[in-house]
């Protein structure tokens, strides 16, 4: 009963929060919007108070990848010292990817004593350049024992740095690579940089072929990754020890009300959630990160906030400060961030949309396909590369975004399914069906809309609908990978694709290469790359497929393309230490194999531990909440039984029910206990102890919420332990 009266205590404080909705600068909560700054050391501010030559070679290496020499780094970091210190900073750290999924940080003072009695800022260029961080307890996937614990983290020029403020601190934030003593990556960062190396150098051959490199000295990618989230109260958050430990809930019956009317999506922001979004932003822009959209997402309490396109490592790395600030910056509004992939069984889940494009320094998008598209060879050759590269390693793809949340959401209704197939639209179809018969004569157009009321402007119309159940769609000028996690890094996905799209460059610009030869004309050009464009074409056309992909006939069509289906994280990750994989990521340099080894080692061992918790905390719940509930409304249900037949009053329906109850009790604790005693099982093999829990303890923990939702639905709601999906989503 104490705690059925403690959820009634938080729902009721959940309901009549009011805090900084009002806005009152006096409040408590505090306010981040009392100003608006630049809290980024950004080419602007170098610009401003660097010497001109240090601020010359800087770019030289942010923006070609120069190397940076160490007179450069001694004076950039007087200046980033100066800079912080003038903006209230005291500390520094080196921040960093490790293999967690999360953020690392390891702060150190500016202040140094001056050698007379006092104290002054300082910040050298080996300080800025290089750091050693205690590696020993980060994940290594056995490249490292925990004794040797040597690591470093080294400065990344091309990510720029910046303040992070908190309550009476401020702690400037210099991204860095993080590698073991060996030289190993332990991180994300570093073999992201890798692959856009490896991208830049295949994709200036191709530029070259077409004389198109004049003025090009580099080429990147772009990424603008959209972030779903769920927010919900709270004091309500606190009362689920399942959301307090795994970020999702491990019970919950389904409300009457959840997604079905439609009306949550685009709908009327809610007055808090509009508060904590604008202080969110506020604090986002002061770092730098361009966010541009927000709204309501499908499920109620789900929420979406999306950036601008930039360079793909400052992307992914404002993609982490994003995801910290949404946890920030939620419990000033009485509010919680939620991240997982998926939260609340029988509602959309939470993605991460990654939108994909290739890049000039000069400006110029690779994946624009311009006005009249069949006749931009230039274009159909990187889209055909990008072709090639998702049907050879759409495995790979997939594996880039296993994890124990994603596994959840994959599939699913509001998700693309496991089966990796390319969205082209109707215009750039037709335009691959012509390549296939070798011959390019139109494009087609989408034209403008009469919308049939003369207020009303006539708009262009697109020349091909969207797909939004496509895991990789083309969507006018960038591929977006829709099958991300929204607690994901971005990095890692990214990496693969940036390395699968190299591989694909590389080998269509090698047969471009020998089909021109050294003096080739126009003509000979057109018809090579003609040629190379039909191969392709035909060898990989089978990745296409624009229809529905949720169907079950695609189920069955794709298997008969021969497309491979890796259903959950077990299956999928693997993929990376195949030959396969292994040839690629060596060849251009990204990752080794045991670099490569040591990630699936990572990955199963973290899906393995998740997996765990949440078994381990259902049981938890299960013992010490549900059930004392159930068996408290059962002796009230026998009370009735006893007293409605000692009345000699005819019970029978009463009856059913309680056996009804009793049969469902038991039910429930028979799987709570096998539940826990497959909790004791461990396998020093990292991917035999994944297996063991997807295929063991999964099904019993399905089981059991089964069983347990049913319980909800019959248990009197005074007796009800902890806040339901109603509560949860709705409370706003």
């Amino acid at each position: 009963m104490e705690l059925a009266q403690a959820r009634q205590r938080a729902i009721a404080a959940a309901s009549n929060w009011t805090g900084a909705v009002s806005g009152d600068p006096s409040n408590a909560m505090g306010r981040v919007d009392r100003y608006f700054g630049c809290d980024v050391f950004s080419r602007r501010v170098m610009r401003q108070r660097l010497p001109k030559n240090i601020f010359k070679r800087l770019m030289n290496t942010i923006a070609y990848g120069e190397p940076l020499d160490r007179q450069v780094a001694d004076v950039v970091a007087a200046d980033m010292k100066d800079w912080a210190v003038e903006n209230g900073a005291t500390h520094y750290t080196h921040w960093f990817q490790p293999l967690t999924g999360l953020t690392a940080e390891k702060h150190d003072s500016m202040v140094e004593p001056d050698g007379e009695g006092g104290m002054i800022y300082a910040l050298s260029g080996a300080d800025l350049c290089q750091g050693e961080p205690d590696a020993s307890s980060f994940p290594s996937g056995g490249l490292r024992v925990t004794f040797e614990a040597r690591g470093y983290t080294a400065w990344d020029a091309t990510s720029p740095a910046f303040l992070l403020r908190g309550e009476n601190t401020v702690t400037l934030c210099i991204p860095t690579a993080f590698v073991s003593w060996t030289g190993a990556a332990l991180d994300q960062k570093t073999p992201l940089l890798r692959s856009m190396d490896a991208l830049n150098t295949q994709a200036m051959r191709v530029l070259k072929i077409f004389g198109a490199d004049e003025g090009v000295r580099r080429v990147f990618t772009t990424v603008g990754p959209e972030q779903e989230y769920f927010l919900i109260d709270r004091n309500l958050y606190f009362a689920r020890p399942d959301l307090v430990a795994c970020d999702r809930t491990l019970f919950g019956a389904k409300p009457p009300k959840g997604q079905q009317l439609d009306d949550h999506y685009f709908g009327s922001i809610p007055p808090r959630v509009l508060a904590f979004m604008a202080a969110a932003e506020t604090e986002m822009y002061r770092m730098g990160i361009p966010v541009k959209t927000r709204h309501n997402e499908v499920a109620p309490g789900q929420y979406e906030i999306a950036p601008i396109f930039e360079n793909s490592n400052v992307a992914c790395d404002h993609q982490m400060v994003m995801m910290e600030t949404l946890k920030r910056v939620a419990p000033r509004y009485g509010l919680q961030a939620i991240l997982h992939e998926k939260p609340f069984a029988e509602l959309n889940g939470s993605g991460k949309h990654n939108n994909w494009s290739m890049t000039t320094d000069t400006g110029v998008n690779l994946l624009d396909p311009q006005e009249e598209t069949h006749t931009n060879m230039e274009f159909l050759v990187f889209l055909c590369a990008v072709i090639r590269a998702v049907d050879l390693h759409g495995d790979l793809l997939r594996a880039s975004i296993a994890s124990a949340g994603n596994d959840h959401r994959l599939g699913a209704n509001e998700a693309p399914p496991a089966i990796i197939s390319i969205f082209l639209g109707d215009m750039l179809t037709d335009i691959v069906e012509q390549i296939e018969q070798g011959s390019f004569s139109r494009t087609l157009k989408g034209g403008e809309m009469d919308l049939g009321a003369t207020t009303l402007p006539q708009i262009p119309r697109d020349s091909g609908d969207r797909n939004r159940t496509s895991p990789f769609a083309f969507t006018g000028n960038k591929f977006e990978f829709r099958a991300v996690g929204s607690s994901a890094t971005s990095a890692w996905p990214n990496t693969v694709m940036n390395t699968i799209a190299a591989e694909s460059l590389d080998v269509l610009a090698t047969e471009l290469e020998q089909a021109i030869g050294a003096n080739p004309s126009k003509d000979r050009l057109e018809k090579a790359v003609r040629d190379v464009l039909q191969k392709t074409i035909k060898a990989h056309k089978r990745i296409i497929f624009n229809g529905d992909n949720y169907s079950e006939q695609w189920q069955s069509e794709a298997k008969k393309r021969g497309l491979p289906n890796l259903k959950n994280s077990v299956e999928a990750t693997p993929v990376l230490s195949s030959e396969k994989s292994v040839a690629l990521f060596g060849k251009y340099k990204v990752l080794s194999r045991v670099e490569i080894d040591s990630r699936v080692h990572a990955a199963m061992e973290k899906y393995a531990k998740q997996l765990q918790i949440e078994s381990e905390a259902m049981v938890l719940m299960a013992r010490q909440l549900i059930l004392p509930a159930a068996l408290q409304h059962q002796g009230r249900l026998a009370q009735v039984v006893t007293a409605t037949q000692a009345a000699g009053v005819d019970c029978k329906d009463q009856k059913a029910a309680l056996q009804e109850l009793v049969d469902l009790i038991y039910r429930f604790n028979a799987t709570l206990t096998a539940l826990a005693e497959a909790d004791n099982y461990a396998d020093e093999d990292p991917l035999e102890q994944a297996r063991y829990m997807k295929e063991k303890v999964c099904p019993l923990m399905e089981s059991l919420r089964e069983f347990g939702d049913q319980l909800e639905t019959i248990v009197a709601a005074d007796l009800w332990p902890i806040p339901s999906y109603r509560e949860l989503l709705f409370i706003k």
